[in-house]
């Protein structure tokens, strides 16, 4: 019989705190904590927000009767640290100070590696990462921008695309090593990438503003009109920085970020939402063309996942205009919980080895 290993995982985002308990593969139990402003209404800075969300997770642990000592593992969401292959990372002293920083403060995914760094050391367990969004297996040529000083980055859905890109080959009975994918992640941001032999070649970095613009962000901008607006003596660089994370795309156009409330303007007759919620479409199958590209125009699938799949209206949209380009597959929603689990499973079963961090 196989061993049964317990591990605690922790993703948190912006205004919530998941936390799950996996027995193997299977979900013991799960709490998504919501948070509200008023919460962190004392908190100057993400970072010092860790002591609350801390205590939800000791009081998860107590409510599900499971002991942190006879847990086997943590793993927590990774931040935005220095680019990294991909893989499950030990957290080490380099990390805990890179995720101190304040280039990777600015996203709540920071905590997550920091708590169960926190966890790991007072109970003596061993904490991890797992494909945190730095992940960077880019080829040399996708880093060029035509602007000398200036290179693309990888920053992506590293974790949820590395997972269901796995899970894609698994059911079309090929090794994830074996195969050629392009992945969509489409949630509040939306990121392709080029999955070839296990490793992502291309992404869109919808951070740094590339790719179709989402339900949040801009995506790609014509340059010139962008320059203008930041020389006008008039618009705020944190307005500018906003709209490229926050209240650009869907948000700019419609007022909501949530697909189910421009669905309903939609059904109400309002035919500009559902002009504005096509070009979305055609941009997100615009990014899947230029990663077939990349692929050389070989690939066994594409993927469509993230909390946005579930919109029949919206991956409709995408399919007909690349479904006579491969097979697509999609898989509603994220299970970034169990990739999480997953990662550290595959190194205490020594399937895997742990990374080091430098």
């Amino acid at each position: 019989m196989s061993k049964e290993f317990l591990v605690l995982a922790v993703n948190p985002g912006a205004t919530s705190t998941k936390v799950a308990v996996f027995q193997n593969e299977t979900l013991v139990k799960q709490k998504d904590v919501r948070h509200t402003t008023s919460e962190f209404k004392d908190c100057k800075r993400i970072l010092d927000q860790k002591e609350i969300r801390l205590a939800y997770i000791m009081d998860f642990l107590r409510e599900a009767g499971i002991r942190p000592e006879s847990l086997n593992g943590i793993v927590g969401r990774g931040g935005l640290i220095k680019p990294i292959e991909s893989g499950t990372y030990l957290i080490n002293d380099n990390m805990i100070q890179d995720l101190l920083a304040d280039s990777a403060a600015v996203h709540a995914s920071a905590l997550g590696g920091l708590m169960a760094a926190e966890i790991g050391m007072k109970y003596n367990l061993p904490a991890y990462v797992v494909d945190p969004v730095v992940v960077d297996e880019m080829e040399p040529c996708a880093k060029f921008t035509g602007f000398p000083g200036i290179e693309r980055r990888s920053v992506f859905h590293a974790l949820n695309s590395k997972a269901v890109a796995r899970r894609c080959a698994k059911d079309i009975g090929i090794a994830y090593e074996d195969g050629r994918f392009v992945v969509a992640h489409m949630g509040g941001g939306i990121t392709v990438a080029a999955h070839r032999y296990g490793r992502v070649i291309d992404v869109s970095n919808a951070i740094d503003g590339e790719g179709p613009f989402t339900p949040e962000r801009c995506g790609a901008v014509t340059l010139e009109p962008l320059v203008e607006l930041c020389f006008d003596g008039k618009t705020k660089k944190s307005d500018i920085m906003a709209m490229i994370n926050k209240s650009g795309g869907l948000m700019a156009y419609l007022g909501t970020n949530d697909l189910r409330e421009v669905e309903k303007m939609i059904r109400e007759g309002d035919e500009y939402a559902a002009l504005v919620l096509d070009a979305m479409a055609y941009q997100v199958a615009k990014e899947i063309g230029a990663m077939v590209a990349v692929l050389e125009g070989r690939l066994n699938a594409v993927v469509l996942s993230g909390g946005i799949a579930h919109s029949t209206r919206f991956t409709g949209s995408i399919k007909q205009r690349i479904d006579q380009i491969a097979q697509v597959v999609t898989y509603p929603g994220e299970d970034e919980m169990k990739a999480l689990a997953e990662g550290v499973l595959r190194v205490l079963r020594g399937e895997d080895q742990a990374k080091i961090y430098t």
